[in-house]
């Protein structure tokens, strides 16, 4: 259209009432979605959501489940004796998610779904605790939903038993690729 065009000294300028622009551009232009799917506010971190309540900032996506009835985690010469046992796979309380399910009721899917677990290692509990289709004996390596799962005696127990520890370290070494 002509009053869409006027010529000014070797230019065209079009009016702002029709413009036309390419796919290319308005690709360019409109390069995010109006809506964000993924919000930054939403932490992948554990704290408080879903819920479940944990010692442990969950860093390296491992998580230790205990089953303690007398306390909030667990008595201190347990935790001492597991953060010993992290301390041998150099691993910090900043990189696990310590759960007590005696004061957590979850399931594996929420575990996964709130703290990214690759490695769970379960102290005085079976994997039916925590819904796993699936049993398999202690201080053997398990594979399932791409995450491992090593199963164990309760820590009190660990301590008073060596054959215990040696099997326990034994599986250790394997999950963290020590030596």
């Amino acid at each position: 259209k002509k009053e869409d065009y006027r010529v000014l000294s070797n230019c065209i300028v079009m009016s702002l009432d029709n413009i036309q622009l390419t796919p290319i551009v308005l690709e360019s232009l409109y390069s995010k979605s109006l809506y964000d799917l993924n919000p930054a506010n939403e932490s992948k971190k554990p704290s408080g959501k879903a819920g479940v309540a944990s010692l442990g900032e969950c860093r390296r996506h491992v998580v230790v489940l205990v089953d303690d009835p007398g306390s909030l985690y667990l008595p201190e010469d347990d935790l001492n004796f597991l953060l010993g046992i992290m301390n041998a796979c150099k691993l910090s309380m900043a990189d696990i998610a310590l759960i007590n399910l005696n004061k957590n009721k979850t399931d594996y899917t929420a575990i996964t779904d709130q703290f990214g677990a690759e490695t769970v290692l379960l102290f005085g509990t079976d994997p039916e605790t925590i819904g796993l289709p699936l049993q398999f004996p202690h201080y053997q390596l398990q594979r399932f939903n791409n995450q491992v799962y090593l199963s164990a005696v309760s820590l009190s127990e660990l301590q008073r038993d060596k054959t215990a520890k040696l099997n326990l370290w034994n599986s250790l070494k394997k999950v963290f690729a020590l030596n």
